[in-house]
C-alpha cells in the first residue's frame, strides 16, 4: 500500500526552503511493520503568518517550522496550530540548540528538533520518524474504532441469536406454568424436548464463543504432536451418525491406512466435527456424505461432501464470516450459532493451511480442507 502525506516548509531563507524541497522531492519511506510506503508533497512558506494561512485552508500532515521569523515566531504557530487543535506533526528548525530551547518547543507540542546546518540525510531522517509515528498513530485510532464497531455488531449479533430461543423457551414455561395442556406430565413431552434443544443450541453457541475467543486472543492451549487424523474422522464420524440416521442420511469414509500430521488432536475434531454436522444438518433426507482424506509427502487433503441445499456464489463468498448463516426459505426452520466455519477458518490458518467450498444450489457442497503435515506453532489470527 502507498499513500502520500503533505509537508510545508516554514521557513524564512529561500535556501532552506528549497534545499527542504529538493531532499524530499523524490524521497519514499518504506514501513514494513506497517506495510506501507510513504511519498511526500512538499508546499513551502516563507513566514508563520503564511504557513497559518496554508493551515486554515488544509492542514498538512508535517510541519518543518523555523524557530526564529520574522513576524511571529515558530513557537507562536505552534501554539495557535494547538488551540485550532490542528493534526500537524511539527519539526521544529533551529540554529538554536539549547536544553532550554528544545523543551519549550517540545512543551508547545514539537515532535521533533532539527538543528542547523543539517544535511539532506538528517532532514529524510526527521521526517521519516514523524511520519511513522503520524502512520501509526492514525492506524491505532482506525483499528480502535473498528474494534469499537466490532464490539457492537458482536453484541448486537450475540443478542439477536439469544433472544429468539430465550424467548422460545420461556414460551414452553409458561405453558408448563398455567398447565395450558393439563395436568397428565406426557402431554408435555414435546414442549419438553424442544426447549431441551433450545438450550443445547445456547451452550452449543457459548462454546463457539469460547472456543473463538481464545483462539483470537492466542490463549488457547495448543498441544502439537504426531496424530492420526483418520483416527479423527473415524471418530467424528461416529459422533455424528445418530444424528445422520434420524433423517436416512448415510456417511462414508475414504481413506487411506493412515494419514498422520503433526497437529493438535482438538483441533482437528473442532474442525470435522464443525464440518460433518453442517453436511448433515443441511443435507435432504435419504441424502449422503462422504468424507475423503488424501495425503503426500507435504499435506493432507481433507473433503466433506453433501448432497444438500448447496449454495449460491454470492452466500459461498459470506460463508465464513462470524455469526453468518445462510437464510433462505430451505434454511428458516434449521438452528445454529453461525460460528462454526468462522472457527473451521481461523483454525486452518494457524496451521497455514486453508480451507475452501465449491457448491450448486440443489446440488449439495463439498468444502475442502489442506493442512500441511509439519504444523508449526503459528500466531493467533486476528478478526475476519
Amino acid at each position: 500500500m502507498a499513500e502520500t502525506l503533505t509537508v510545508l516548509v516554514c521557513d524564512d531563507e529561500p535556501g532552506m526552503r528549497k534545499g527542504a524541497e529538493r531532499a524530499l522531492r523524490r524521497y519514499t519511506a518504506e514501513f514494513a511493520d506497517l506495510q506501507t510506503t510513504v511519498e511526500f508533497a512538499v508546499t513551502l512558506a516563507e513566514s508563520g503568518e503564511q504557513a497559518l494561512e496554508r493551515v486554515n485552508v488544509e492542514a498538512p500532515d508535517i510541519l518543518l517550522l523555523d524557530y526564529k521569523l520574522p513576524g511571529i515566531s515558530g513557537l507562536e504557530v505552534q501554539e495557535k496550530l494547538a488551540e485550532r487543535s490542528a493534526q500537524t506533526l511539527t519539526v521544529m528548525i533551529s540554529a538554536y540548540s539549547s536544553l532550554q530551547t528544545v523543551i519549550t518547543a517540545t512543551k508547545r507540542g514539537a515532535f521533533d528538533f532539527l538543528v542547523k546546518p543539517f544535511t539532506p540525510e538528517e532532514l529524510r531522517a526527521a521526517v521519516r520518524r514523524a511520519a511513522h509515528h503520524l502512520l501509526s498513530h492514525r492506524q491505532a485510532l482506525r483499528l480502535a474504532e473498528e474494534r469499537k464497531q466490532i464490539r457492537f455488531e458482536f453484541i448486537r449479533v450475540l443478542g439477536h441469536e439469544l433472544k429468539a430461543p430465550l424467548a422460545a423457551v420461556e414460551g414452553y414455561l409458561r405453558l408448563l406454568e398455567r398447565r395450558a395442556l393439563g395436568d397428565d406430565i406426557r402431554k408435555y413431552e414435546t414442549v419438553i424436548s424442544r426447549s431441551l434443544v433450545r438450550l443445547e443450541g445456547m451452550r452449543k453457541l457459548i462454546f463457539d464463543l469460547l472456543d473463538l475467543t481464545r483462539i483470537e486472543a492466542g490463549t488457547k492451549q495448543r498441544n502439537l504432536e504426531q496424530v492420526d487424523l483418520c483416527a479423527v474422522v473415524a471418530a467424528a464420524v461416529e459422533t455424528i451418525l445418530p444424528e445422520a440416521n434420524k433423517r436416512g442420511i448415510s456417511v462414508r469414509s475414504d481413506l487411506p491406512a493412515r494419514a498422520v500430521l503433526k497437529a493438535d488432536r482438538s483441533e482437528l475434531e473442532i474442525i470435522l466435527n464443525n464440518l460433518l454436522s453442517n453436511a448433515v444438518k443441511y443435507n435432504r433426507d435419504s441424502g449422503s456424505v462422504t468424507v475423503t482424506v488424501r495425503a503426500d509427502d507435504a499435506q493432507v487433503r481433507i473433503a466433506v461432501a453433501d448432497t444438500g441445499i448447496g449454495m449460491s456464489a454470492a452466500e459461498v463468498s459470506k460463508l465464513f464470516g462470524e455469526f453468518v448463516r445462510i437464510k433462505n426459505e430451505k434454511t428458516v426452520s434449521i438452528l445454529g450459532s453461525g460460528l462454526g466455519l468462522s472457527i473451521v477458518k481461523k483454525l486452518v490458518t494457524l496451521y497455514g493451511g486453508s480451507v475452501t467450498v465449491h457448491s450448486e444450489p440443489d446440488a449439495g457442497s463439498t468444502f475442502t480442507v489442506i493442512l500441511p503435515r509439519e504444523a508449526v506453532a503459528a500466531p493467533a489470527p486476528g478478526p475476519n
